[in-house]
């Protein structure tokens, strides 16, 4: 069986998403889409004629915001090309069911985990879907707030350490954060980004071409260090132990997922409040689901402070939105202000007086 024919029968079996049309190559979809346009393409980065990704550059010239899901290879090509169509513009991605586990297992797969990414894709964003897709997102404005304002600021102490979760558009969102941190960053960053094997090195590798901080995938050992930036490696869960006074180091476990996730942003947030405590800064990024919400809320807790980013500049408002929802977000903002939101608080003085900002874009 062909992937393109699972997953027209793995989808088509779910009674809330209709198939409007299949092609063999991206010059057909192209003509497909203009002929029926979908809520939602998803794209094989191996295709005949014309590739994935030169088939994703021709649909965000006409549809910048029309969701794409690429098809990929669980390889370090296919995660490099993966990623390159993160870059192009594509909103998700998927990997290839392995051969190993037969048509049976691909079915399953596309059924239980790929169509309900595809319906909270649609539901989880803020943009009309449709033809009407052909013209510019709107700019930033007021995040209308779920579950009242952000909480009070209460970080009185500079904050030690920088701990960041993401998930779908997380990739180019993280890359926007980075870019405009400080060279000489005082406090080491975390990062948790749903993500499998193979593509969280990668990430690492570009992300550390492309901004100011030293960027790598984390291994077990690991000491934290000022500017340095380590990313859980897929299907790993990060956590943190202290060794000595003033030592902190990574400590790597395949324990059950948590929220579907392996890595995921809950048991990493949760640890790193145990060590930091009020000293503690978190980002929460675009994602879907509500990982991130109760490892936010245990930040919130012991004092730290949790930034979430507004709905207008996510790919889906999922993970912070849950946050901002339960009351634990001291700050909602646009991406391009979230790596100020974060700097300021590391930089501040000890003992200087709470900031107590309630950010929002205007």
């Amino acid at each position: 069986m062909t992937i393109r024919k699972m997953l027209t029968d793995g989808l088509s079996a779910d009674p809330e998403i209709e198939i409007v049309g299949s092609a063999a190559n991206g010059r057909i979809a192209l003509a497909k889409i203009h002929q029926t346009p979908p809520d939602v393409v998803t794209l094989d980065i191996e295709m005949p004629e014309m590739d994935g990704l030169e088939t994703l550059r021709a649909i965000r010239k006409e549809h910048p915001t029309l969701p794409v899901i690429m098809f990929s290879t669980l390889t370090e090509r296919g995660a490099a090309i993966t990623l390159d169509a993160l870059s192009a513009g594509a909103t998700d991605y998927f990997t290839k069911p392995s051969n190993t586990g037969g048509v049976t297992e691909g079915l399953r797969i596309i059924r239980d985990e790929m169509a309900p990414r595809i319906k909270g894709l649609v539901r989880g964003r803020h943009v009309p879907l449709g033809p009407s897709t052909s013209r510019p997102p709107p700019a930033p404005r007021a995040t209308p707030v779920v579950g009242g304002p952000p909480r009070s600021g209460t970080m009185a102490v500079r904050g030690d350490v920088i701990a960041i979760g993401c998930s779908t558009g997380g990739p180019n969102a993280l890359a926007e954060v980075l870019k405009t941190f400080p060279d000489n960053l005082p406090v080491p960053v975390v990062i948790t980004q749903h993500m499998p094997p193979l593509f969280t090195k990668l990430l690492a590798q570009r992300l550390d071409a492309s901004t100011p901080l030293r960027v790598r995938e984390a291994a077990a050992g690991d000491v934290l260090e000022p500017g340095l930036a380590l990313i859980a490696p897929g299907d790993w869960h990060m956590t943190f132990r202290r060794e000595g006074a003033s030592k902190v180091v990574v400590v790597l476990d395949q324990k059950p997922p948590e929220n579907s996730c392996r890595p995921a942003v809950d048991p990493m947030f949760t640890s790193i409040a145990g060590i930091y405590g009020p000293r503690t800064v978190a980002a929460v990024l675009t994602g879907m689901g509500q990982d991130g919400m109760r490892g936010s809320e245990v930040i919130a807790s012991a004092g730290g402070f949790v930034v979430a980013q507004d709905e207008p500049t996510s790919v889906v408002w999922g993970m912070p939105g849950a946050v901002v929802r339960a009351g634990v977000a001291n700050a909602i903002v646009p991406l391009s202000q979230v790596a100020r939101e974060l700097v300021s608080r590391v930089l501040r003085s000890a003992g200087s007086p709470t900031e107590n900002r309630h950010a929002h874009s205007q």
